[in-house]
């Protein structure tokens, strides 16, 4: 939900940034920038975290807390950019790294500065999908933002419990290479949406509500899917990347129109294609446009995976960031990923992610659907075996392999151990099919 502008288009300044455009530069422009193709050389990771109080995670924080706290932060020096979110939460987003290491070395020194400075203010950071808690409450009070949920409330309740009380860890990688092949831009963006589900399963930590289980085991991923297809799902996967995103930035809804004074405007059912066709917004509206898209993968120049849940524990944000960098990176592993999860695709026919039937049992029931176990079982052993060619130092291997060893192979994810811990059964319990 980052306010920022978009990577999609160039930031070129003058007059022509204040020229309405025509839908065919529409067109042009997103072809030609949102897919910034070239070898696979950096990868970032973006982590969003719920923020609570020290002492026990119950307890309510209060907005004079969160506002001391914050304006402390601000005089930490990072080198990651530390941005809130709607309900309050935190995000690092991490500088392109030239290597797996590199970003997991940056983010974890990040993150450690911001853990010490919130705990002078009797606060911690804690990774779940969405608040097991709290209802949802709005911290920043800003025309985006209240734009934002009058849009969303149209939908339902779903978009204010997104705002404010979720949480992911998003993975960014370069786009590819143009030309064919397991490193090409365009297997890497079907491979996204498919392994995406796998991703959604592997790593779901989101069956609680307002303290309630919600009968998914990423609820997180329900929220979007509540959102609905315009605002958060991906386009249609048939043929070019290029050309299918542009269909879907003009298709979308106009979210807002921002004004330099009082509330800005909510249309309804106004597509930026009509926008366009009325003759009114320019380069920088299209600019904001798409910052208020969330599909499960977005592109901005580079692939932004979004469909990952927060993590537990203080590092648990790694094993999602490192199996997915080396299944898209490391050639020998992408094409075996490739090969692991074409099947998948039928489950995903013709519906977009991700409201079709592969990425809604992926949300719903993680890894006891049994094709996703499988494939989840397969996708990280090779992921395992790549790692070593990324790089990847032992501190990573041992965690990519706890959680495989803990979770993977029994089919289970940790929004199963948020469950037994709320209704104290055993274990062992969670690794069938929820589905018989």
């Amino acid at each position: 939900m980052s306010d920022s502008v978009s990577d999609c288009t160039d930031s070129t300044e003058g007059t022509e940034r204040r020229t309405a455009l025509t839908e065919a530069e529409v067109e042009a422009l997103v072809r030609g920038i949102c897919f910034k193709t070239g070898p696979p050389r950096t990868v970032g990771v973006e982590v969003e975290w719920l923020v609570h109080e020290l002492r026990s995670p119950q307890l309510p924080v209060t907005t004079e807390q969160l506002e001391t706290a914050y304006a402390a932060l601000r005089t930490v020096p990072l080198s990651s950019p530390l941005t809130v979110e709607p309900g309050g939460q935190l995000e690092l987003s991490s500088p392109p790294a030239a290597s797996l290491m590199e970003c997991v070395g940056t983010v974890s020194a990040d993150l450690a500065a911001v853990r010490a400075a919130l705990a002078e203010h009797g606060l911690a950071l804690s990774g779940n999908g969405t608040d097991p808690w709290r209802p949802p409450r709005r911290f920043l009070h800003e025309p985006r933002y209240d734009a934002m949920e009058a849009c969303l409330d149209r939908t339902g309740p779903a978009g204010r419990a997104m705002m404010c009380t979720s949480a992911s860890v998003q993975v960014c990688l370069d786009a590819g290479y143009e030309e064919p092949g397991p490193l090409g831009h365009g297997r890497r963006w079907w491979l996204s949406h498919t392994l995406g589900a796998v991703l959604v399963a592997a790593f779901a930590n989101s069956p609680l509500l307002d303290g309630n289980p919600t009968g998914w085991r990423s609820t997180r991923q329900l929220l979007w899917m509540e959102i609905g297809a315009g605002r958060a799902g991906g386009p249609v996967l048939d043929g070019d990347p290029r050309a299918a995103w542009a269909r879907h930035v003009l298709d979308a809804p106009v979210m807002c129109v921002r004004r330099d004074s009082g509330p800005w405007d909510v249309p309804e059912r106004l597509t930026f294609r009509e926008w366009t066709r009325a003759g009114e917004p320019t380069r920088e509206d299209l600019d904001y446009h798409l910052t208020t898209l969330f599909p499960p993968v977005r592109p901005r120049g580079h692939l932004e995976l979004r469909m990952i849940d927060a993590q537990p524990g203080d590092d648990g944000w790694i094993v999602p960031l490192a199996v997915t960098a080396a299944l898209f990176d490391d050639p020998e592993a992408a094409e075996n990923a490739y090969r692991t999860v074409k099947p998948l695709a039928e489950r995903a026919q013709p519906l977009p992610a991700p409201h079709n039937p592969l990425w809604i049992d992926a949300a719903r029931y993680g890894l006891a659907d049994p094709e996703l176990h499988e494939v989840a079982v397969a996708c990280f052993t090779t992921a395992l075996r790549a790692l070593p060619r990324l790089g990847a130092d032992d501190g990573v291997m041992d965690a990519v392999t706890d959680y495989f060893n803990r979770y993977v192979l029994k089919g289970r994810t940790p929004a199963d151990d948020q469950l037994d811990r709320l209704r104290g059964t055993d274990t062992r319990a969670y690794g069938k099919d929820l589905r018989t």
